[in-house]
């Protein structure tokens, strides 16, 4: 599953599990460019602590088509080329039907799918130049199955997975491999709430109680160490697929 050598950039690469799989890829021996998504402290903070000066940080709004051009501009110059997109950008709240105002209804879709999108539009063409590229987007369990709740978040991972599933028939026969990894419950800043507030642990043990492996959170490591296997030759085969890490958490009633 060797990788060294590569270079790959990673939105949402400053927390969760965008940061975990900067480590994984940098341990393996790949030049990672790190995304934050407003503050470039928050990025140079993660390179930091990576070996090898493997680190290259950035900041940039995912939403905004110009930046992303930008960004991509830069990164190439920086990294040599872009063998790795990770689209590991969003965002997670709820937004209970009748109480989500439009502005709401909005950062989501923009962040988790046009974000996803805009990257994707941006790389695209450099990777079908080199002949050579690997796509991994981040979906979600909920892309499967529902969560009350969390309507537009469960609507904007289900189009993630739609999106990688066109994009791999579009882009295979250029040699990039688009793919998909749909975490469960995964513990990140993202579900501190969840995991910590009194008033949300009915919340919490009705997840428990729902999760057959007995781990009601994977760690964000348990992420990346499945996004290492699909950007490696040992996932040659891989093209539009959604594998679901989540402890079984939708495999059963």
């Amino acid at each position: 599953m060797a990788v060294t050598g590569r270079t790959a950039l990673v939105t949402g690469g400053s927390q969760g599990i965008g940061e975990a799989i900067v480590r994984r890829l940098a341990a393996d021996g790949v030049t990672v460019g790190v995304v934050a998504s407003a503050d470039i402290a928050k990025a140079q903070a993660v390179c930091s602590g990576l070996p090898g000066g493997r680190g290259v940080p950035y900041a940039c709004d995912v939403r905004d088509l110009a930046a992303v051009r930008a960004l991509i501009t830069r990164a190439e110059k920086d990294l040599g080329r872009i063998e790795i997109l990770v689209n590991s950008a969003g965002v997670f709240y709820p937004t209970p039907a009748g109480e989500t105002d439009e502005a709401s209804y909005d950062r989501m879709i923009d962040i988790n799918v046009k974000g996803t999108w805009n990257c994707i539009n941006v790389v695209a063409p450099l990777m079908k130049a080199q002949r050579r590229g690997w796509i991994i987007n981040l979906g979600s369990v909920v892309a499967a199955m529902g969560f009350g709740g969390y309507a537009v978040y469960c609507a904007s991972k289900a189009a993630i997975v739609m999106m990688t599933r066109a994009l791999a028939i579009e882009l295979a026969p250029h040699g990039i491999n688009v793919n998909c990894l749909s975490p469960g419950n995964t513990a990140t800043p993202m579900n501190e709430d969840i995991r910590t507030r009194p008033e949300l642990k009915p919340m919490l043990d009705a997840l428990a109680a729902r999760t057959p492996s007995g781990q009601t959170y994977s760690s964000a490591d348990d992420m990346a160490n499945v996004v290492a296997f699909m950007v490696s030759d040992a996932a040659r085969a891989l093209h539009g697929t959604n594998i679901l890490a989540d402890e079984g958490f939708s495999a059963g009633l």
